[in-house]
């Protein structure tokens, strides 16, 4: 193998675009990248990786004039691997490779739920489209025991799913009190307060509303960040305001800087009743924060009591509140970071995906 390429939906702040670029940091071989649609922070950060990102320009879900430019630019890079990533690229990615004569190609499931893939709902035209191109890869990526089972029951071919869990670095995270003290300051929250975090896409499906009317519901030393963001922020700023805790609640947007903010926290709460691994879940107990969850699939995969920090909570805005009362009674405070963390190191990441591609080129 002597080079891949990563074709991405889009490359703005979010799970698989930070996934992606932390992987290509670990492959142990050149990769360039093309996103779709949006090249926002996550590229730029590439590029100052010295990873080469090219912008597709692709108009929409139903421009159709992607499909021979992907494919040429596919045919002039002349990859011996291409991995597809999210949705759309999936789609587009697999069909492309193949007209363009690469027959090694991977696809990574990041975000595939009971009855929605990346927010979207799960329609059988959606699901339709996603397996026939399925068909035209080698083979499909789950990111967590959840996402593979989900696969299976589709109807992919067992023989085609491959388990490679998302990666994170727990090193990166480590509490730093200086970055504590940067980040309270940025984010405006006092220095008694009781800072409560949730971060992720502004969607109906992660339930942040829940968490607003939770914090609603605690003394005025709690505070909330949210950071992310996503078509549900101004209704989650609306509804602050309805419950009169506008003020304690901090909209955060897309914050770059994702240990400085953890850093700032005294809990995590994720409070989607679904997830397909969970890894600002798994961020949070590598920072040292007691995380409250609904659902982490990547928690529930280590062995029982590996990860003591973090404590399934139902997601209704009552068992939240009273889970963070627990909490501010207990202060602020960190917790000793897991060592069953280890078990998603980047490194053991990018070796098991390099297992993968060894296998769709040897074919």
């Amino acid at each position: 193998m002597r080079r891949a390429l990563h074709i991405i939906t889009g490359l703005g702040v979010g799970g698989a675009e930070r996934q992606l670029r932390a992987l290509l940091r670990r492959l142990p071989l050149p990769c360039d990248v093309v996103t779709l649609t949006e090249p926002g922070q996550v590229a730029t950060e590439l590029a100052a990786d010295g990873v080469r990102v090219a912008h597709l320009g692709m108009l929409g879900n139903r421009d159709m004039s992607a499909l021979p430019r992907l494919a040429r630019l596919i045919r002039r890079g002349r990859y011996d691997v291409v991995h597809t990533h999210l949705y759309r690229a999936c789609v587009y990615g697999r069909v492309a490779a193949r007209m363009a004569g690469v027959r090694a190609v991977v696809a990574t499931e990041h975000s595939l739920g009971a009855r929605r893939i990346e927010g979207r709902p799960l329609t059988p035209s959606t699901r339709a489209l996603y397996l026939a191109t399925e068909r035209v890869g080698s083979a499909t990526v789950a990111v967590s025991h959840t996402v593979a089972r989900r696969l299976a029951d589709w109807g992919v071919p067992p023989r085609r799913i491959h388990l490679v869990p998302n990666g994170i670095e727990p090193a990166h995270f480590r509490f730093d009190p200086g970055a504590r003290a940067v980040a309270r300051a940025r984010l405006g929250l006092p220095d008694n307060a009781l800072a409560v975090g949730g971060v992720g896409r502004l969607v109906a499906g992660k339930r942040f509303g829940a968490l607003v009317r939770a914090v609603a519901a605690l003394p005025d030393d709690v505070w909330l960040v949210l950071a992310g963001e996503g078509p549900e922020r101004a209704a989650l700023r609306a509804l602050a305001a309805r419950l009169g805790v506008g003020r304690r609640v901090v909209l955060a947007g897309a914050w770059p800087d994702v240990r400085g903010l953890l850093a700032a926290l005294d809990v995590l709460v994720s409070p989607s009743r679904e997830e397909t691994f969970g890894l600002a879940v798994l961020e949070g107990l590598a920072a040292g924060l007691p995380v409250l969850h609904a659902a982490c699939p990547a928690v529930d995969e280590l062995p029982e009591g590996a990860a003591p920090g973090a404590r399934r909570v139902a997601s209704d805005p009552d068992a939240i509140a009273a889970a963070l009362r627990e909490e501010r009674a207990w202060g602020a405070r960190r917790l000793p970071v897991p060592e069953a963390l280890e078990r998603y190191g980047m490194e053991r990441v990018a070796e098991r995906l390099m297992d993968v591609y060894r296998g769709v080129c040897a074919r």
